[in-house]
């Protein structure tokens, strides 16, 4: 059933679309559209686009716009992709980061069931021509699970990111809905074998609150979050991109989100954002920089 926003809500959506001006807005997503670049602010129809456009930040989508999965929370198109990752592609993010001049970048992108890889190598040359080109700049990746491939996620951290985040988006009982062809063990272990690979590598996840999960739930994925190594976490309220999406069943106000950074931190979390609208690169390089 459907629950209207409340107003609140409707406000600070309507605040972070408007940013700090359209000129701002406008010179983002200019740049973005020389280098043909995607990015999820825009394929996700995230809420805050507005305000990190106007600061001049992004999450970079790369390997494509289309998703060979059909998570019923997202706005990314769904289907087969249309031929191989684009070779120049890394390339080209790496000279809008530079033009940017971003000092805290997050890609991200499709999940890509189609590759043999799961777009591990592509992922991979993007760290290097960011380090090549940006050698100061911090580097966050989103990635998919990889079906799994400890051999792929190997390839992804040999390239040396700063943070690697995979997000486990719900609590378990709700996957078969909201994440059709994800697993949540599955995802708890991109995060846990991250650290057996790379000791110094910085995890971090997030979650979604209001898709009809119940609190001792979401107490429970904190928990499994923190046994898998997890040391930074995002959440934020699920906000359905349209009516055929799965329906929103409460929203939470910031006192319940406070508490759960409360709890967060106590758990043992290094690193907790929690609010309305934060999703799981909102302001990452204060995130991180709050970290060190």
């Amino acid at each position: 059933m459907f629950s209207p926003a409340p107003e609140w809500l409707i406000t600070a959506v309507c605040h972070a679309k408007r940013g700090q001006g359209a000129e701002k807005i406008e010179h983002t997503r200019s740049l973005l559209a020389r280098f043909e670049l995607s990015t999820v602010c825009e394929t996700a129809e995230c809420p805050n686009r507005g305000e990190c456009f106007s600061n001049g930040t992004a999450t970079f989508l790369i390997l494509g716009d289309i998703c060979t999965r059909g998570c019923t929370f997202c706005a990314v198109h769904r289907g087969r992709p249309l031929g191989p990752p684009d070779e120049d592609e890394p390339e080209r993010l790496a000279q809008a980061v530079k033009e940017l001049e971003l000092r805290h970048v997050v890609v991200t992108s499709v999940t890509r069931d189609d590759l043999s890889d799961g777009g591990a190598h592509h992922y991979a040359r993007v760290v290097e021509a960011l380090r090549w080109h940006c050698p100061d700049v911090k580097i966050e990746l989103l990635v998919p699970d990889f079906n799994g491939s400890g051999e792929a996620l190997a390839t992804v951290l040999a390239s040396d990111p700063d943070i690697l985040a995979h997000n486990i988006e719900t609590v378990h009982r709700l996957y078969s809905r909201v994440r059709k062809g994800a697993d949540y063990q599955r995802s708890l272990t991109v995060l846990k074998k991250a650290k057996e690979i790379s000791d110094d590598i910085i995890t971090k996840s997030g979650l979604m609150l209001g898709l009809g999960e119940e609190h001792w739930e979401v107490e429970e994925v904190l928990w499994d979050l923190h046994e898998a190594g997890c040391d930074m976490l995002t959440l934020g309220q699920y906000l359905a991109p349209s009516f055929g999406h799965a329906p929103v069943t409460r929203y939470v106000i910031q006192g319940e989100f406070d508490a759960w950074h409360r709890k967060a931190l106590k758990i043992g979390f290094k690193s907790v954002v929690a609010g309305p609208l934060v999703r799981s690169s909102y302001k990452a390089a204060v995130s991180f920089e709050d970290l060190r």
